[in-house]
């Protein structure tokens, strides 16, 4: 079964626009999602494999309006909750 992710073939998405000399974070944030990403995989809390699955099950409407680090961060809070890590009232970041 196909998820969101798998894009390869379809049409109807906008041009990659590659920005040169682009920075590998555009916030702050950003940096401490990956870092703490790297800190959760390095302390076994869960692997690479599941941290990408956890990404590849966000809702259709979540993941095509999420940033790149936006769904790191849903992939990180959705596996922090199903391993007992933390409740999703404990992970819960209210938007504006």
């Amino acid at each position: 079964m196909s998820r969101i992710n798998d894009v390869g073939g379809m049409s109807g998405f906008p041009a990659i626009i590659e920005e040169p000399d682009e920075p590998p974070f555009h916030a702050d944030w950003e940096a401490h999602v990956f870092a703490l990403n790297g800190a959760l995989i390095k302390r076994g809390v869960y692997n690479l494999d599941e941290f990408r699955d956890a990404q590849e099950r966000l809702p259709v409407q979540e993941y095509l309006a999420a940033s790149y680090y936006e769904r790191w961060f849903a992939a990180i809070r959705t596996l922090l909750a199903e391993k007992g890590v933390a409740t999703p009232d404990e992970l819960h970041v209210p938007h504006d």
